[in-house]
């Protein structure tokens, strides 16, 4: 496996990596959540402004496909989840064919290097009680639950604190 920064390039990339490791969720979700999600999904935009607020990160398969993402939002950007004094993690996704093999945890963890190296005080992140995987792998790097939120997509949601 090898990990390079995304660009705008990638954007279709990412949009197909999302829609297929994230449909394993569409039987834990309303049909109407779902659609709500897979709208997001398969929406470009939602990739190119992620990458135009701050660095993403891809991990490639042997054939050079685009089999993990994430993305790391700088301090300013406050949001009604995140404070703007914190930075934050964003999709962190990985291929279902690709699963447990560390992955996820090495994105996670590249976002975490970058914001160090930016200076960064806080990274938060949010994940829904569906994400089994994710949780275990953001509380082995030492995020904390902050707060529960509302409900987001019809599931339990937390907001994740790291102090760097």
């Amino acid at each position: 496996m090898q990990y390079r920064m995304a660009n705008k390039a990638d954007g279709e990339a990412l949009k197909t990596l999302a829609l297929k490791a994230w449909s394993g969720f569409e039987n834990e979700l309303s049909p109407e959540n779902w659609a709500r999600l897979k709208g997001n999904l398969q929406n470009i935009k939602t990739y190119e402004d992620l990458l135009a607020k701050g660095p993403g990160f891809v991990c490639l398969n042997n054939d050079d496909n685009i089999v993990g993402m994430s993305f790391l939002v700088p301090s300013g950007e406050a949001t009604e989840l995140f404070d703007e004094s914190w930075c934050s993690i964003r999709f962190v996704t990985v291929d279902p064919d690709y699963t447990g093999m560390g992955i996820g945890k090495t994105l996670t963890q590249k976002c975490i290097d970058a914001a160090r190296l930016n200076g960064e005080k806080t990274i938060a992140l949010h994940t829904s009680e569906i994400m089994h995987a994710a949780r275990h792998i953001y509380e082995s790097l030492g995020f904390q639950i902050l707060k529960e939120i509302e409900p987001r997509l019809g599931k339990r949601y937390w907001v994740y604190l790291l102090t760097l």
